[in-house]
């Protein structure tokens, strides 16, 4: 198996021990992403659907640095503070990414790190 890291400055740095992703062979592990700006470390500002959109370009960031992009996900894991903004994420995710969607699971949490509202990893094949 070959292992490499992926790192860009144009998503936020990983904030504890862990990598942006992690490459495996043709499989890309995206670690998740809060809406965090790569610039200044700090939440986005805005309502719920600015803080996807934010994590969305983070994450996009990232594919785009594994030599992918949002297409190549076959697997997304959504983490909500609150299942009341599933609705907001579909709207949202929907300006990311083109049919066929990748698979996807939506999971209700108490809390995540910094306070965010929404979290999102994923899991891209490349061809």
């Amino acid at each position: 198996m070959n292992k490499t890291i992926i790192s860009t400055p144009d998503a936020p740095q990983a904030i504890g021990a862990y990598s942006q992703a992690v490459r495996a062979d043709n499989t890309v592990y995206l670690s998740g992403q809060i809406p965090l700006v790569p610039a200044t470390m700090q939440m986005v500002e805005g309502d719920i659907a600015e803080q996807v959109r934010q994590v969305f370009r983070n994450l996009a960031a990232v594919a785009n640095a594994a030599g992918g992009s949002l297409d190549d996900c076959v697997k997304v894991h959504v983490f909500l503070t609150d299942l009341a903004n599933f609705s907001t994420v579909n709207q949202v995710m929907a300006e990311f990414f083109a049919q066929p969607y990748p698979a996807r699971a939506a999971i209700g949490v108490a809390s995540l790190p910094r306070g965010a509202e929404v979290e999102v990893d994923a899991i891209m094949v490349l061809g």
